[in-house]
This record gives C-alpha cells, structure tokens and sequence, in this order.
C-alpha cells in the first residue's frame, strides 16, 4: 500500500510539474458494522497531505479506487503519523475542506423555489452506546439508511428523543449555530425521563458542528432559508419485554430548508381543540420524545381538512387553559404584557420560547409565564407562535366552539419586531450580545 502512495505522490509530481510535496499521514478510519452493507467498506486509508504552488491535494488511496480533491486553501504538508478516530483527524477534516472547496459552493438547487421539506444531503452523524456505558467518539458517513432489529426498543415501545436545531449562513461564508447547549441540555433531560444514556453537552455540539459543516454546501444562501439538522437518540438494542434497550444510537442528519414563510409573514389560523389533548400531568409532554407526536396527528390532519393551520390543545383536566400547539409554543399580547403558558410539565421548553421571553424583555415588553384561559386568548391584541420551524409567527385567527375571533398581523406589530430580532441574531446581522451563537469557519 505504501508503494502505491508513492507512485501515486510520482505521478502528481509529473503531471503537475511539482517537485515539492509534503509527508503523509495514514490512519484506520472505524466503520460501523451496519454501514458495510451499505457504503465502502473499512480499508486503510493513506491520506496523502500535498503542497504546491499554494495548491493542496488531498487523496485517498482504497484497496480499488482513488479519489482526489484539490483547493486554494495554502497549507503546508504534515509529517508522518498514524492516527484514528475518523472523522475527527486532521486528515479528515482537511479532506473534507477540501471536498467542499473543490465542489460548487453550492448544491445545484433552485433556491428560490427551495421548500419547507425533507432533502436529503451528504453526510449524516452516528455514534453508539450500551445502556450501561457513555458514548465515545462518533463518525460522519454517508447519508442512508440504518440497520435496526425488529425488535429494538424504538421500534416496539418508542424509547426516542428527537431535536431539531438549525445552521445559518452568514454573508461572509461562514455558518451560524443558534443555542446548540441547550438543545443539547434538552435531550439529557429528556433522555433521563426515557431511561437512556445521553451525549455530552459537548458531544452534541460536536456532532452538529461536524454534520452542519460536512454539508456546508447544502446549507442556503443568506435569506433564502437553512440547514435543519435533526440529532436523533434511539433505543436500538434488541429486547422482548417493556425494559430500556441494550443498546442506543445518536445522530444527525441535515436537510436545507426554506423559510417557513416565504414572501412575508403569513399569518396562522388555528382550531382551538377541545376534544383531544396533547399531554397530562405526570407524563410526558415536557419531553422532545418521538411517541408524542405521531398521536397529535389526528387531531392535527381533521384541522388541515377543515382548513385550519393547526390546533391549539387545551389542558387535559378542566380543557379551559391554553398548553400548546402540534409543535410550538403559543403567547399572547395584551397593551404591554406578553403572556405564555407556563411549562409544568405538560407543556415542552422550547428553545425559541426561551429566547423570545428574553428578547422581549430586553425590549421594554413585560412577559409572563402563566396559567392562560381561553378567554384571554380570545381577547388578546396579538397572538403569535414560536418554535425552531416557525421561528416566530403570528396567529391571524382561531376558531373555538364555532367563534371566530381575529388578531392583529401587520409589519409594525410586536410579533414583527421580536421576529426581525431573533432572526437578525440567528443569521449574524444583529450583534450576538448573550453568546447564543456558534460560528462555523
């Protein structure tokens, strides 16, 4: 294999009329087994760091293929050293900047017409953990599908968590993280709740980063929408009976999204929902799991066929409080008072509900989170939605027990100014005064 390098280094050196190269570094990158199947797989890889004329190569020698990628990026050889823990080496991450130099900067998409949906791109995280151990290190592979028993403890008693968080690109290139730390502080809450063991704060960081920038050229132009990453924990580990899996999986995958609303703020009209609930006390509505989703649905699509956005669920005891919606969090405006349910564990923490009570207070707005009734609701000034999808969006009209009442939607309205801010603070065009980004080079 090393002779093979060698010719290879010989060869670029007459095609190109080089004669300064740097060393190589080599290393074993880990495959998982249920990957094989499926992409390459595990080989020695020789990944040959090369420098001319300000012109890097960076080159895979397989048993069967090689693969090489150029780029302006000036950087000088590296000595010799084996190392592993793909993707996490230098050489990987210089292949992968190299891979994206190289390529167009952008996927061939028509951003214009990009949509609110799933599209797949490259590279998707995983890493792997029984349920008596912590998670290592984890490695980017190529976007596809996963190998489950069927009998893992997702599939037979829904033991998930889900998150989503989002990336933005900035106007000089560089991408935008918005709050990772406490999407990542969620799930450890909610897989504590779920019995399952969960990635470091700093692990979810990690992982998001690496997956937001292996698919850097997915991620849209500046206003035209952004990355969603969906980072994933599941109970993959065969079992029988009702007991946490013996195994678990964490990762993320990407898809580029448009803006929830394109064209402007379109107002929502929601069905204030009075016959089915979202969650109880003592469950587990307070927790991104997967199993309290898929039970909204039926109220969520009767709403779509009458025509409706979405509901509004009320609280599950007396059906008069406002909780929240299929997958946001709702506030209402009444003069200066901002007003949103208080999470008490029916209700789940969102990350934009968070920054929103901040923002709106640094505004001048008073905000509370409260018990709300639906009379509030009905007499308020302005109603309006949050949540990573959505952003911030207003509610133009709810429909409840056959009464239609309509709120305040125009560009001066408060949900516009806390809207322009947060999304101002996401996509770098306001200053980031509280640290809640993370920049990508």
């Amino acid at each position: 294999m090393a002779n093979m390098v060698q010719r290879g280094i010989q060869s670029l050196r007459t095609a190109l009329g080089c004669s300064k190269f740097g060393a190589f570094r080599y290393y074993t990158p880990p495959v998982s087994s249920s990957l094989q199947q499926v992409y390459e797989p595990p080989a020695y890889r020789y990944a040959c760091v090369l420098s001319c004329n300000c012109i890097q190569l960076s080159f895979f020698v397989l048993f069967n293929k090689i693969r090489i990628w150029t780029s302006k990026l000036g950087m000088s050889g590296e000595g010799l050293k084996k190392e592993e823990g793909y993707p996490c080496s230098i050489a990987h991450t210089q292949c992968i900047k190299a891979a994206n130099a190289c390529d167009d900067e952008y996927a061939s998409l028509d951003w214009d017409n990009l949509e609110f949906g799933l599209m797949p791109t490259d590279y998707m995280y995983m890493m792997k953990c029984s349920k008596d151990e912590n998670f290592k290190q984890g490695q980017l592979s190529r976007f596809g599908n996963i190998e489950l028993s069927p009998s893992a403890g997702v599939l037979n008693y829904g033991q998930g968590i889900l998150e989503g968080t989002k990336a933005y690109r900035k106007e000089n290139g560089s991408l935008l993280l918005f709050r990772p730390d406490q999407h990542a502080i969620r799930m450890k809450i909610g897989a504590e709740r779920m019995c399952m063991p969960s990635p470091s704060i700093g692990q979810f960081i990690d992982a998001v980063k690496q997956t937001a920038f292996a698919n850097k050229r997915w991620v849209p132009p500046p206003g035209k929408g952004s990355l969603y990453m969906r980072p994933l924990l599941i109970g993959t580990g065969p079992i029988l009976g009702l007991a946490p899996a013996t195994e678990y999986t964490f990762l993320v995958y990407a898809s580029p999204v448009a803006n929830y609303f394109k064209g402007g703020m379109a107002p929502l009209n929601f069905y204030i929902e009075d016959e089915f609930t979202r969650a109880c006390p003592g469950g587990a509505g307070a927790v991104k799991s997967i199993s309290n989703y898929a039970p909204a649905l039926k109220a969520l699509l009767r709403a779509k066929d009458r025509g409706f956005s979405d509901v509004l669920y009320l609280d599950s005891v007396n059906k008069k409080f406002l909780e929240e919606a299929s997958a946001c969090n709702v506030f209402i405006l009444k003069g200066n008072l901002i007003s949103t349910p208080a999470t008490n564990g029916t209700i789940l923490a969102g990350i934009t509900r968070k920054s929103i009570i901040d923002i709106a207070r640094d505004l001048g707005y008073q905000v509370k989170e409260q018990a709300i009734l639906v009379d509030e609701l009905l007499d308020a000034d302005e109603v309006f939605c949050t949540g990573t999808a959505i952003g911030v969006a207003p509610v133009g009209g709810v429909t409840y027990q056959g009464r239609r009442i309509q709120f305040r939607v125009d560009n001066d309205s408060v949900c516009q100014e806390l809207h322009t801010t947060l999304v101002g603070i996401q996509t770098g065009l306001i200053e980031d005064k509280k640290g809640w980004t993370v920049e990508i080079h």
